[in-house]
């Protein structure tokens, strides 16, 4: 019988949310499901596009993916309790990063008679059934809550994506028995309402204490982690940092928030940075450095400016901050570049700015003495990182040579996804990165990300270059054959290169920090080791015909690279096997 049911009602609520795609992997709770879309499809109806994915650990990741390139939530359909599980270390991620992603999951029917239509009729409906599914995912996500019917299903899928989108933002999760999804409902039509929050401006006393402790400090300091999920913070915090010539830092796992040859900034050396400076401003930071190995100078402030300040999601989380302020940081970082510069010609104009005592060009000699100091510590970093970008002696290849390879043959218009996990403090030395969104990392701690995150950034922007660098245990967590057949399968090749340093390395470097003369250390077998190696290109080319690619000579990898990459721009994806 034609009617509209609960699942249509789904459908049309995430059109109007604004979802484009769902990545599905789907199950015996999906009738009711699949055919509302192909209804859509018969009648020609709006419906967001299906992925089929085999595994939902990549359907996850390619939803957080596109994600973090937009900012728009998609959606990823999975299998009851089963399915919900498989996107466990997915959906740390989002959650940690702050990525919206709506994720729905069926239930097992709550009949089993033919009391309702969607009733049982399968054995695994018995074993899928459980006291509390939600239960399983309750801490990982913002919101999650059941559809029990027809009549309100449209307005409960419009409010998860609009607490998905409002900061802080985040993944959420629905579900539904077969009965309900096949319940009559009334058809939703699109309704005002479901905006999200916007987040709360500075006052005028917080927008002017942190304008006036940048100012007053001799040595300030800005560290950020995250601030470059949306661009126009990363041109808000540019402005403000030439304007009184503050230098940048960021955490080893961090995304693109700031150039890296722009003259203020300084890596990731934060330990070095923060001993040097009397006042320094985390600005959408998690973790600006380990407390137990970097302590502020006695005489140095802390400030921070943050969407989520107080790391409410962390029950152990403490950096010793004089104030917190809660606010978008491109909103925030304006106003202050905004009030500085109205100060700056003020004083100019001979007005008193700061107090008595202040003058205008002393103030402007030591901006720009600390702007060539900055700049020459920028410059001599540069010099030295360089030096290291070479093969080894014997010809073998250094991940310093890799990824200088990479950055000089991808163009600063290509999106680089960084799971490289050991590595990413040195790619952030060697991966020259100039402009916003061009560098993303999962933003938690859940391996696997890259491959998927690279299908969903790729069916977001099929006109970029996508290049994925993941370690090689990384690459093992991606789940590659089902990462290669859906890139394939949906037209989204993007170029792999896995820094294969033959295992995992960073539980080796953790043992020997603990127990530096142990019997590990001496004995130096870690239970760590990937021997013998997999075929990882060979895998891609067998589950979806990827150009595959090994190398282990430093002479071969430049033009391997190059190969790779056109294959990509040709239309197939590629893996480079690059054996450190």
């Amino acid at each position: 019988m034609e009617r509209y049911t609960t699942a249509d009602a789904m459908n049309d609520a995430l059109v109007n949310g604004g979802v484009s795609h769902i990545f599905l992997n789907s199950g015996t709770d999906y009738p009711a499901l699949i055919e509302s879309w192909a209804k859509c499809r018969a009648e020609g109806r709006p419906s967001p596009k299906i992925i089929t994915c085999p595994h939902e650990t990549v359907a996850f990741n390619a939803a957080q993916g596109y994600a973090q390139l937009t900012g728009r939530p998609q959606g990823v359909f999975v299998h009851v309790d089963v399915g919900t599980l498989n996107i466990g270390g997915a959906i740390t991620n989002a959650f940690r990063g702050r990525i919206p992603v709506f994720v729905f999951a069926g239930l097992s029917p709550f009949t089993d008679s033919n009391e309702r239509l969607g009733t049982r009729d399968n054995y695994i409906q018995f074993i899928q059934n459980t006291f509390d599914q939600n239960s399983s995912v309750r801490e990982y996500v913002k919101y999650f809550t059941e559809i029990r019917g027809g009549a309100n299903a449209g307005i409960l899928v419009s409010r998860a994506l609009q607490l998905a989108k409002s900061d802080v933002a985040g993944p959420v999760y629905l579900t539904a028995t077969r009965e309900a999804l096949a319940e009559r409902a009334e058809p939703f039509s699109a309704s005002e309402g479901f905006r999200p929050a916007e987040m709360p401006a500075l006052s005028r006393e917080a927008l002017g204490f942190l304008t006036r402790a940048l100012f007053t400090a001799k040595s300030p300091l800005i560290v950020t982690d995250y601030a470059g999920r949306r661009p126009e913070a990363v041109d808000a915090l540019v402005r403000l940092c030439e304007l009184l010539a503050i230098p940048v830092c960021e955490p080893p796992q961090s995304g693109m928030n700031f150039p890296t040859d722009h003259p203020l900034f300084l890596g990731t050396d934060v330990a070095e940075a923060v001993s040097e400076a009397d006042l320094v401003l985390a600005v959408d930071c998690d973790i600006p450095w380990l407390p137990s190995r970097v302590s502020l100078p006695a005489n140095c402030r802390l400030l921070w400016l943050d969407v989520d300040p107080l790391k409410e999601a962390i029950p152990l989380w403490h950096f010793p901050a004089e104030r917190f302020f809660r606010a978008d940081a491109a909103q925030a970082l304006g106003l202050i570049a905004d009030l500085g510069e109205s100060m700056l010609m003020d004083a100019s104009a001979g007005k008193s700015v700061l107090g008595e005592g202040f003058s205008q060009s002393a103030y402007h000699a030591a901006i720009e003495a600390r702007r060539a100091r900055i700049q020459a510590q920028h410059e001599a970093k540069a010099a030295r990182y360089a030096a290291k970008e070479r093969p080894e002696e014997d010809g073998r290849i250094t991940p310093e040579y890799l990824t200088a390879c990479v950055s000089r043959l991808i163009g600063e218009d290509a999106i680089v996804l960084d799971e490289t996990i050991t590595n990413q403090e040195l790619l952030t030395r060697h991966l020259k990165r100039t402009k916003a969104l061009t560098k993303f990392v999962s933003g938690g701690a859940g391996l696997g990300w890259a491959g998927g995150a690279a299908i969903g950034m790729k069916l977001a922007a099929p006109e970029r270059d996508i290049v994925a660098l993941t370690g090689d245990g990384s690459y093992l967590f991606s789940c590659p054959t089902v990462v290669q057949w859906v890139a394939r399968k949906y037209g989204a090749p993007f170029l792999t290169v896995v820094y294969n340093n033959g295992g995992w390395t960073a539980p080796r470097f953790a043992v020997n920090d603990q127990y530096p003369d142990g019997y590990a250390a001496r004995g130096g077998e870690y239970w760590t080791g990937f021997d013998p190696a997999p075929d990882y290109a060979g895998v891609a080319e067998a589950a979806g015909g990827a150009l595959a690619l090994r190398v282990s000579e430093a002479a071969s990898l430049p033009d391997a690279l190059e190969e790779a990459l056109a294959a990509v721009r040709g239309g197939r994806c590629a893996v480079v096997d690059a054996i450190l």
